[in-house]
């Protein structure tokens, strides 16, 4: 093996794993937010830090082309699903489930990805898609069942973030099926994270509570690192990683919900029992089982 496959190998390692401890990260860093912020707060602040830092870095720095007519609406539509319900709904649901659940809900994101692809892109029904998708989600009821006891983990939550998840999936369906002409990714990534968060603006405004939020340390701690580890700098290492082989990349997905559920028992305490170790097992094996598009898995947060 030469010095530059040994680099290059070297290279793709790194990058899986910083990806890999990057992407489930958000559910914990949302959590330490929380506790001092409302939901819609944490988002519009994420969002609009986000967006700011892309799309100074796409146009100006890089000089890239603003999107054109129809591109607007696409970015729109794009910004609603991707951003506002998604990320809207499942920054609400945080508040009532643990991080270790709402990290292994986004792992599986693949999963509900296939599932809706099956309907939107008319692909033939897949009985193995269908088996998948539920064993994922009794996944998740595993892992949350011995927390509803102590209102750790709420029903009202975990169909948010369930939710959420098919928002998710029908964002990224629309997204793939789209023309986006000659658009960069960091605009088009830019844009509709800043269009997803000006159109849950007037909800923020409407819930708006003085008293509840803080702006302490713990809040712009987990803020900026859902806006800058997580909605930048991970995107930008998955493109990396499937740019170079995208079947390979797909195996880092397995490894998120190990890193979100030892992230949260680490920095929230969350318990990791038999019921966490049975659920991580079928969230693993539903993703196992779904042989999921590559092309329909890019993250996008």
């Amino acid at each position: 093996m030469t010095n530059q496959n040994i680099q290059s190998r070297q290279s793709w390692l790194i990058t899986g794993f910083i990806f890999a401890i990057l992407w489930p990260s958000a559910a914990t860093a949302t959590k330490v937010a929380l506790k001092d912020a409302q939901p819609l707060v944490v988002a519009v602040f994420r969002f609009g830090i986000a967006a700011t830092i892309m799309l100074f870095v796409s146009h100006v720095i890089l000089e890239n082309k603003l999107p054109q007519r129809k591109e607007w609406r696409q970015l729109a539509i794009y910004g609603l699903l991707n951003i506002s319900v998604y990320l809207g709904m499942y920054v609400v649901a945080m508040k009532e489930v643990t991080a270790s659940v709402g990290a292994l809900t986004v792992a599986a994101s693949p999963v509900f990805i296939s599932f809706l692809s099956l309907i939107f892109l008319k692909k033939p029904m897949s009985p193995r898609i269908l088996l998948a998708l539920l064993v994922c989600i009794s996944g998740f009821v595993v892992v949350a069942w011995p927390l509803f006891a102590d209102a750790s983990v709420t029903a009202r939550g975990l169909a948010l973030l369930l939710v959420s998840m098919f928002s998710y999936a029908l964002g990224t369906i629309y997204f793939t099926s789209r023309q986006w002409e000659s658009l960069h990714l960091l605009t088009i990534n830019g844009w509709q994270t800043l269009l997803g968060g000006i159109f849950l603006l007037p909800f923020t405004l409407l819930t708006y509570k003085s008293d509840a939020n803080l702006f302490s340390a713990g809040f712009w701690a987990g803020t900026l690192w859902l806006a800058l580890p997580v909605s930048i700098a991970a995107v930008l290492l998955w493109l990396k990683l499937i740019k170079q082989d995208a079947v390979k990349a797909g195996l880092w997905l397995f490894l998120c919900p190990i890193f979100g559920i030892i992230i949260a028992a680490v920095l929230m305490d969350d318990p990791i029992s038999l019921f966490t170790v049975g659920g991580l097992a079928m969230v693993l094996a539903g993703l196992a089982i779904s042989h999921y598009d590559k092309k329909l898995s890019t993250p996008m947060e």
